[in-house]
């Protein structure tokens, strides 16, 4: 018994979901990037910004959707991943100079971490179900031509009754 036999996953699909989180990763971190906001350091209560709020809900939800619009169905699971990446890169980039700070900052706790990146992951999770949605139209009515015979109305039906 191979693993693809186990997962029904073959080597390609393996490879589009590996493309897809390294380019949610690439995504996210441009977008933290070019927000100019590091979710990972404290500078007390002005740390609370729009651009913080902004970077920490609206990017995770752009990279998501760009996994799941990429892999296409099943992307909403793999969305997860391209955040957690992101930020545990960034705190650990952080965390190597974290002497090098100015005063007045700090590295979050990583208690408080672990919120921060919860809270981006659900974003992104958000992300992933609209891909899909968009992508797939995998969420909403079926076609009446999947429903049972019993089940379907004949247009001489519905035209009478209107």
């Amino acid at each position: 018994m191979s693993f693809t036999s186990i997962f029904r996953i073959t080597p390609k699909h393996a490879m589009w979901g590996l493309f897809a989180v390294l380019v949610g990763a690439g995504v996210n971190l441009a977008g933290d990037r070019l927000m100019g906001v590091s979710l990972e350091l404290f500078y007390g209560v002005q740390t609370f910004s729009p651009m913080w709020v902004v970077t920490l809900f609206f990017v995770p939800f752009v990279a998501g959707m760009v996994v799941s619009l990429i892999f296409g169905l099943g992307g909403k699971i793999l969305a997860y991943f391209s955040p957690i990446i992101v930020r545990v890169y960034e705190y650990n980039l952080i965390y190597d100079h974290r002497l090098d700070l100015p005063d007045g900052v700090t590295l979050l706790p990583i208690g408080y971490w672990i919120l921060v990146v919860i809270l981006a992951v659900e974003a992104a999770a958000i992300g992933g179900v609209i891909g899909e949605i968009i992508n797939k139209k995998v969420y909403g009515r079926s076609a009446k031509s999947k429903f049972h015979k019993r089940y379907q109305k004949k247009q001489n039906e519905t035209s009478e009754k209107v």
